[in-house]
């Protein structure tokens, strides 16, 4: 990795013609013969008549019920700053959610800011750091220059691409700081523009707009509900890709099936929409494992639960549970079935109308059930259910919401999101689970150390539900002639 000339302090805050290099850098100056050579010689590649983003309507449409849901209020949204991964390199970015939503823009440092006009309404603008300056050695002496990092667009690009009048970010704080009128930031993303507001906001104000924008995203709209399957149909081919390489994690750790998806989720999309969780043996009874430093060996399951993210940020969140070796057990079966029975109460009970709760409730009872039936559990089923009995094995609910955020429109209030009631372009998961810890004495031995989920991607229609990813199998019989088909 290059370490000449990378600077202590992000471009926007070095001084206007000098910027830092490394303590240890090899070049001690940069000389005026050097200085002027860099400055000239340069084509023009400004890029003139570009069409708007794919989404630039829909964000338009979004902002405008923004601005009727406060009026007279200036709205803030931050995309956030670049985060240190360790000394002076940093993780990719990520911008915030709102701030995506609002914009379609994923650049670092960008705000958006919506301006009371009139006496209701907002005028959108958009806060960007320019392309990096020619004249005083920018674009090769700073650390996020073009020549280390690459092009951002010109702001006159970008107002062509993202449909709305388009201003240097660097001038903002300062204008903030002097703006008069009711204020509200989405805060946790930018801590230069929260000082410039910090006498003008309140936490709770600033709860009302966060809150507002996590119940926006309930109902997707064309973009997003297309974004969606398209996010889902690279997982599909994800989960192929590692049934296809079974054999090489084996021979390695669950670090190759990590290694597999991730490839799919970096040539079709964005990234992975959060840590692919590859649990082979017992480690599929930790619903979070992402470690994936373990073992993989036939005769086990794997549990994996992974999501592709699309260039646009949607992800999906898919869960199989598989036979390493290609053909359960029969322990291994009768619990896989159960969780798929479960998952089939679950899905039907997902339709225009329903409470959201109710496909949980129809899992539940499901897997209620069959604890009972087992003798694991002493009945009757609904007090098992009264009295939550059935946890120990089923630990988590059994779906969420589902787009920008792999557990999407998480600050929503409860009345809108749990106690809410279900309709047509919602977007959600049903993922029942059995997992039987490899230490539980309660269990008889031959199930412990088996986990099982089942998480399929669905959306509510006008008429009932649509699984997203129906492209996968999840019959056990049908997953195991899928892997045998991939197997070859």
């Amino acid at each position: 990795m290059a370490d000449e000339l990378t600077p202590e302090t992000p471009e926007e805050e070095q001084p206007k013609k000098t910027h830092k290099q490394r303590k240890n850098g090899l070049y001690p100056a940069v000389s005026d013969e050097l200085a002027e050579n860099m400055r000239t010689g340069w084509a023009d590649t400004e890029l003139h008549g570009l069409e708007p983003i794919a989404q630039a309507a829909h964000t338009a449409a979004r902002r405008a019920d923004l601005s009727a849901r406060f009026p007279g209020d200036r709205l803030v949204v931050p995309a956030g700053r670049l985060k240190t991964r360790s000394n002076d390199t940093e993780y990719p970015f990520r911008a915030a959610t709102e701030y995506a939503y609002l914009t379609g823009d994923q650049t670092e440092n960008g705000v958006l800011v919506l301006e009371p006009a009139g006496e209701s309404g907002h005028t959108a603008t958009l806060y960007l750091l320019p392309r990096s300056n020619r004249e005083n050695g920018e674009f090769w002496l700073s650390g996020q220059g073009e020549l280390w990092v690459g092009r951002r667009h010109s702001l006159t690009e970008a107002e062509q691409l993202l449909g709305m009048p388009v201003k240097d970010v660097r001038e903002l704080p300062d204008a903030l700081a002097e703006a008069t009128g009711p204020v509200r930031v989405v805060r946790g993303h930018d801590s230069v523009i929260e000082k410039a507001l910090t006498d003008k906001v309140t936490a709770e104000r600033d709860e009302e707009l966060r809150v507002h924008l996590s119940e926006a995203r309930v109902v997707k709209d064309e973009f997003e509900i297309g974004e969606l399957q398209k996010a889902v149909d690279s997982t599909v081919r994800g989960f192929e890709d590692v049934v296809k390489v079974l054999d090489k994690a084996e021979a390695t750790s669950e670090r190759y099936i990590e290694g597999t998806f991730f490839l799919r989720a970096r040539v079709e999309g964005n990234d992975v929409g959060y840590g692919s969780i590859c649990a082979a043996g017992p480690h599929a009874c930790t619903l979070h494992w992402v470690r994936n430093d373990g073992p993989v060996r036939s005769g086990d399951l794997l549990l994996l639960d992974a999501g592709v993210e699309t260039h646009s940020l949607y992800t999906a969140d898919v869960t199989r549970t598989l036979p390493i070796s290609g053909t359960y057990t029969d322990i291994q079966r009768k619990v896989y079935d159960a969780v798929y029975e479960a998952q089939e109460a679950g899905i039907a009970a997902v339709k225009p109308g329903a409470k959201f709760r109710d496909f949980h409730d129809a899992a539940q009872h499901v897997l209620a059930e069959k604890l009972v039936e087992w003798g694991l559990l002493e009945g009757p089923v609904e007090r098992v259910l009264e009295l939550g009995l059935q946890r120990r094995w089923t630990l988590h609910g059994t779906g969420h919401m589902l787009g920008m955020d792999v557990h999407d429109c998480a600050a929503a209030r409860t009345e809108a999101y749990v106690d809410g009631t279900l309709e047509p372009g919602v977007c959600l998961t049903v993922e029942p689970g059995l997992y039987f810890q490899a230490d539980d004495l309660t269990v008889p031995e031959e199930y412990r150390g088996i986990g099982v989920r089942i998480e399929d991607d669905i959306l509510v229609t006008e008429d009932g539900n649509r699984n997203l990813s129906d492209g996968l199998p999840r019959a056990s019989a049908d997953v195991e002639a899928w892997m045998a088909r991939l197997k070859g």
